[in-house]
């Protein structure tokens, strides 16, 4: 009877961490770039019931008694496995700011951080005082040559990724580069790509915060995509890919099963006082 206990108990726990990833989710619901946490979760051993012999000796070896008749099974319970991150393509949202980006199929951008190079979805950048293309948080957007720096409405990112700026150059001498004046002409210049990555495995990759992931043993280094790129896409942002419908009827089958299994407690309670309060007094 104590086994009913422990059963139900495992039940509640996996129902809380259901709902600390729901939760999760839905405030990040308007979070650019985040991609949506699911819980798993695997079942302790069933245990496998046999009666003994008809005749009231049990075939031995112990443990091996094939000719003893089943009874049935009995599942002992179940335990969380992980936490995964969906990495389904979010809704593109159109923003027109020339440093919002989104990736349109799979790969991440690359960013420089205190703590090392780190991976993201989210492009919602803007332009810091230095001129480099910076994340939310300060952190800096790289390309495959380093970080990437550009100056305000002298830019454009087209769909390969490839970063150009507008070079000026003195019509009376072509060699020269100069400012934005009467005598100019200008020509796109390629300075740099932006960084695409992706991983071997990337369902173990790691979330950091600020929609940042980091590499780990399991899901191999970053590698530069240079086939099968996905679409950069100028003026737009990734969405959330959470579905607020879908979470909260969620969250009404973990409440509903939280409760079901705390109902299971209380039933083993009352058999249980009921066995030791009348059952073994008459005894």
């Amino acid at each position: 009877m104590l086994r009913g206990w422990y059963t139900a108990v495992s039940g509640m726990r996996a129902q809380q961490w259901r709902l600390d990833s729901v939760a999760n989710n839905l405030s990040n619901v308007n979070t650019d770039g985040y991609k949506r946490e699911q819980a798993s979760f695997k079942a302790f051993p069933e245990l496998l019931i046999r009666r003994m012999s008809d005749d009231g000796v049990y075939r031995h070896p112990f443990g091996s008694a094939d000719v003893a008749p089943i009874i049935g099974r009995l599942g002992t319970g179940v335990e969380f496995n992980e936490l995964y991150v969906s990495f389904e393509q979010g809704a593109l949202k159109e923003t027109f700011s020339d440093f919002d980006l989104a990736l349109d199929g799979h790969g991440f951008f690359a960013v420089s951080t205190p703590y090392g190079e780190r991976y993201t979805r989210n492009g919602s950048f803007h332009l810091g005082l230095e001129g480099f293309l910076l994340t939310k948080e300060g952190y800096q957007v790289l390309g495959e040559n380093g970080p990437i720096q550009i100056k305000e409405n002298n830019f454009q990112i087209d769909k390969e990724g490839r970063v150009w700026v507008n070079a000026e150059y003195d019509l009376d001498d072509p060699n020269v580069l100069i400012s934005r004046e009467r005598n100019t002409w200008a020509e796109p210049i390629l300075i740099d790509t932006l960084k695409v990555v992706e991983f071997e495995l990337d369902r173990y990759l790691r979330k950091q915060g600020s929609s940042l992931f980091r590499d780990t043993e399991i899901s191999g280094p970053a590698m530069i995509m240079d086939v099968n790129r996905p679409a950069v896409l100028q003026g737009f942002v990734e969405a959330a890919n959470v579905e607020p419908v879908r979470e909260m009827i969620q969250m009404i089958e973990v409440n509903r099963a939280y409760e079901a299994n705390q109902k299971a407690i209380q039933s083993h309670d009352t058999m249980l006082g009921v066995l030791i309060n009348q059952v073994a007094r008459v005894g």
